[in-house]
């Protein structure tokens, strides 16, 4: 067999890997996110109704974020089939950035809950307050044990698969982890204060549902930061360009590197490759050496879909 075939058959068979790969890619994201629905379904009703019952304005601060978890898994579940779909005649880079779109949805709905949140919190610190009922402690803890499964699982999932839509559920549940655990202790605090007869601590459920509201923010402000820089089509990480430089570095026939930079799409990379190569390689030459640079990329990093090659003549003096 020619070595002509040889590079085609391999770069056929990288282009079919990233065929299957993103078909693997959505159906892991639509179970992840069927998972973060119905759980967050489950806390989202324990919380709301204990917190209420239960007088404790920060579980139900925390229950009211996990609704709008269950809201954000929804969008997510919509769109991943889009973000999935192959480039097209009217998208011909892709849909990957309906990922990166849900990202800043959901980050927008998380910043609608944290002003809620706080707004609820402050009026609340200006009213006589009850001690909430120790249940409401134990289904925070319950919740916080959940999400901590939750959020690794996820994480783990969308760093394996570069997903950005993964990536916001984790992110959620990122929230809700440090939330759970702050309004279990806000609780807890209030039950003490009202054993003890300490009027200040009594506030500590409300002071708990406004550090929440924090916590929601910071997480709301990094995704929807993260995805209007991708929007933007800023640059990806200097550590992977300097890879990319590397791998490229590694063919012989590449006399200089004049520029390399690359965007993010969603869940996939998007490069673009200037080189210069002796002036006197023929056509043919320099077509084969970028089919064979783009295989090599592809194959080293699973998550680069596109590799555009410019070449350029290299005069040795």
């Amino acid at each position: 067999m020619s070595s002509d075939k040889i590079k085609k058959l391999i770069f056929q068979e990288v282009s079919r890997g990233v065929q299957m790969n993103n078909s693997i890619r959505e159906s892991i994201a639509k179970k992840v996110a069927w998972i973060s629905v119905w759980s967050n379904i489950a806390l989202t009703l324990g919380k709301v109704i204990v917190g209420w019952i239960g007088n404790s304005d920060a579980v139900f601060a925390d229950g009211i974020h996990s609704a709008a978890d269950v809201f954000a898994s929804i969008i997510v579940l919509l769109v991943i089939r889009v973000a999935n779909k192959p480039a097209d005649d009217d998208h011909p880079y892709g849909h990957g950035k309906a990922e990166v779109i849900v990202s800043g949805i959901v980050g927008i709905i998380l910043l609608l809950v944290s002003f809620y949140v706080v707004f609820e919190g402050v009026v609340g610190l200006f009213h006589p307050v009850e001690s909430p009922n120790i249940l409401a402690m134990w289904i925070a803890v319950i919740s916080y044990i959940a999400k901590v499964l939750l959020y690794r699982y996820s994480l783990n999932v969308a760093k394996q698969h570069h997903s950005k839509a993964i990536e916001a559920i984790a992110f959620d549940h990122k929230a809700d982890i440090v939330a759970s655990i702050a309004a279990a202790i806000g609780v807890l605090l209030s039950i003490i204060g009202d054993k003890m007869d300490v009027q200040l601590l009594l506030y500590g459920d409300k002071i708990a549902s406004i550090f929440v509201a924090y916590l929601i923010f910071n997480i709301a402000r990094q995704m929807m930061g993260e995805s209007f820089q991708i929007l933007m089509e800023g640059n990806i990480d200097e550590e992977l360009l300097k890879e990319l430089e590397e791998s490229i570095y590694e063919f012989e026939d590449v006399k200089r590197i004049d520029r390399v930079r690359a965007r993010e799409h969603g869940h996939y990379i998007l490069v673009d490759i200037r080189i210069s190569i002796d002036h006197f390689k023929t056509i043919k030459e320099g077509h084969d050496l970028g089919r064979e640079i783009k295989a090599t990329l592809m194959k080293k990093h699973d998550n680069i879909q596109e590799v555009l090659i410019h070449l350029n003549p290299y005069y040795p003096d």
